[in-house]
């Protein structure tokens, strides 16, 4: 059949480098419904609430704050290790168009657990809405990209194989959900080592599929790892809603006044 050949797009080779990193990754998942009714409440009353995603970056970098295993990297330079972080740091999958095509880039967060919500979903919002090359993190993914073959391979090799480098590149978690298109439970990929997606239900619920790297850990502390997910969604993040809902209603007593 005669079709049409077509170059492959520069967002679309970052794709395809993204996923050749991330084929020798021995991941698995669980999958878990978390109740998070108070989260939802105190969500719904703010006045500005912060996105989904500002969420969950910051609940699981609260979560990694007390279990040193999810800030930790599997390297294999100078030799297979570990390399444990002293603080998390995201990555979050950010959908956007770039020349009239379709396409994903990563934004990354840094330290998220010690960041306001109101700061994590104004940075997320200026990488959904900004020019793709004002966005530090997808200018530099795409000048990566526009190497050479060999160049690109080499600088993939080392940003994944040295610990401070797949920090800085790659952070320790990531974060993606396709909920604001509907409903559906993504199983994503990247280099690792902890991927998190979720999907919105009814009722109070929200579907959540951590997956991870099996060199790292094993299901057990991943199971535990949701039971206190839920609990910070429902704690922690819910009360920093709370207060900031209460700051909105002061600053708004005092315009009227």
């Amino acid at each position: 059949m005669r079709g049409t050949a077509r170059k492959i797009s520069i967002p679309r080779c970052f794709i395809a480098d993204l996923m050749r990193a991330s084929l020798d990754v021995p991941f698995v998942s669980l999958e878990r419904l978390l109740n998070v009714r108070d989260l939802v409440e105190a969500r719904a009353a703010a006045a500005r609430p912060p996105g989904w995603a500002a969420i969950f970056v910051k609940a699981f970098a609260l979560v990694a704050k007390d279990e040193p295993v999810l800030r930790t990297l599997y390297v294999k330079w100078p030799w297979p290790g570990f390399y444990e972080l002293p603080r998390s740091a995201a990555t979050l999958a950010i959908a956007r168009i770039v020349e009239g095509e379709d396409c994903v880039l990563p934004q990354k967060i840094g330290t998220p657990e010690s960041m306001p919500l109101a700061a994590i979903d104004a940075l997320i919002h200026h990488a959904k809405e900004a020019p793709v090359e004002d966005v530090a993190a997808f200018r530099k993914a795409l000048r990566a990209t526009r190497l050479p073959l060999p160049l690109r391979r080499l600088l993939w090799w080392i940003g994944l194989n040295s610990g401070r480098q797949r920090a800085n590149y790659f952070g320790s978690f990531s974060v993606t959900s396709v909920s604001a298109f509907g409903p559906g439970e993504l199983h994503a990929l990247t280099p690792g080592p902890f991927i998190i997606s979720y999907g919105l239900e009814a009722d109070g619920a929200i579907s959540v599929v951590l997956r991870w790297d099996h060199r790292i850990t094993d299901a057990a502390l991943i199971a535990r790892t949701l039971g206190r997910l839920e609990q910070v969604l429902n704690t922690e993040i819910a009360a920093e809603l709370r207060a900031y809902r209460q700051q909105t209603e002061r600053e708004v007593r005092a315009i009227a006044t």
